[in-house]
């Protein structure tokens, strides 16, 4: 696993984070029978999201105990009496990877303790953010969904790594140091495959030749929108709609070359969670990652990319082409200035 030694215990700490999150998102999934989709129970999903920041959050207080993190839950829903079959499982699947080898005992409280260490809401010049469950519609059908997680240094993202149980794939990266991606699933006796390989973005300059991919949920990225850039640059192959980050693993690898997050309203202004491992993933394998006026994306303000608005992500020899294409047609204008 080539890494930046300046971070190299960083990385190796974000990617066994988002392997055991990923293990008790499974494990949660698992347990979704076709009666709960069919009653639209959302309990499985807030299992496993809490279950995840729980892990990951205790998983970095383990290494480094002085570091704060913007994560998207806190236990205050979870301390609810009426929540307390939820906190029950929440506990019963964290216990399962947590206690199941004797590292330590976990109650319900401590559960809560290590989520609430999500709760930074202010930039520090050094933090992770964390999304839990990226893609939590993608995750009750059982598709995709992603744990993502990211340190941020002094506005930049520095190191990233996604767990993408649909593609059973961890992609990771460092700054400088390029991208890579290594199998999601443990070898023999239990041990995580970390053999990683090398990824970069495609290399499609023709934008009529391109793949696009967008959210599957017209609620969070403006389909129509999408779907006139796509014809003002001749794009002819329909869109892969997918979930979570994993928009961004597949620009990353090479298996499509433009990813779009257009805003849906004015006011709207996307979380850090969202993007910050992707981004830097998709930057390391070579792409491009900037807001729909081709600005960086900006990452001094806390939980939103306040002085952004939505997300073009290309292989880089597409990405003037597709923020002309905006331009041209008006999308956004109105916060353009």
């Amino acid at each position: 696993m080539p890494t930046n030694r300046r971070y190299e215990r960083e990385q190796q700490v974000a990617v066994a984070a988002v392997r055991e999150a990923a293990r008790l998102c499974r494990a949660v999934a698992a347990e979704i029978s076709p009666e709960v989709l069919a009653k639209q129970d959302r309990s499985p999903v807030t299992v496993a999201d809490f279950g995840s920041q729980a892990l990951v959050a205790r998983t970095l207080a383990e290494a480094f105990p002085d570091d704060p993190i913007i994560g998207e839950e806190d236990s205050s829903e979870l301390r609810q009496p009426e929540s307390a079959a939820i906190l029950d499982q929440v506990l019963r699947h964290v216990r399962e990877i947590r206690s199941a080898d004797g590292r330590e005992s976990v109650d319900a409280d401590t559960v809560c303790r290590w989520i609430d260490r999500g709760g930074t809401t202010e930039y520090r010049d050094r933090f992770w953010t964390v999304d839990p469950i990226d893609g939590t519609k993608g995750f009750l059908r059982k598709e995709q969904y992603a744990v993502a997680l990211a340190l941020v240094v002094e506005g930049k993202v520095v190191v990233g790594a996604l767990a993408c149980p649909g593609l059973n794939a961890v992609f990771h990266a460092v700054t400088g140091e390029g991208a890579f991606v290594a199998p999601l699933d443990e070898g023999p006796g239990g041990v995580a495959n970390t053999a990683a390989t090398r990824i970069h973005i495609g290399d499609r300059d023709d934008p009529s030749a391109a793949r696009f991919c967008e959210s599957v949920e017209s609620g969070h990225s403006a389909h129509g929108d999408a779907a006139s850039i796509a014809e003002r640059l001749g794009i002819t192959l329909p869109p892969l709609r997918m979930d979570s980050q994993a928009k961004y693993a597949v620009v990353a690898r090479g298996d499509a070359d433009i990813y779009l997050r257009l805003p849906t309203r004015a006011d709207y202004r996307e979380k850090i969670w969202d993007h910050a491992a992707g981004a830097l993933i998709v930057a390391e394998a070579g792409g491009s990652v900037t807001d729909i006026h081709g600005r960086p994306l900006e990452l001094h303000h806390g939980r939103e990319l306040t002085a952004n608005r939505g997300v073009v992500v290309t292989n880089g020899r597409l990405h003037d082409s597709v923020i002309a294409a905006i331009a041209e047609l008006g999308i956004g204008r109105e916060t353009a200035g």
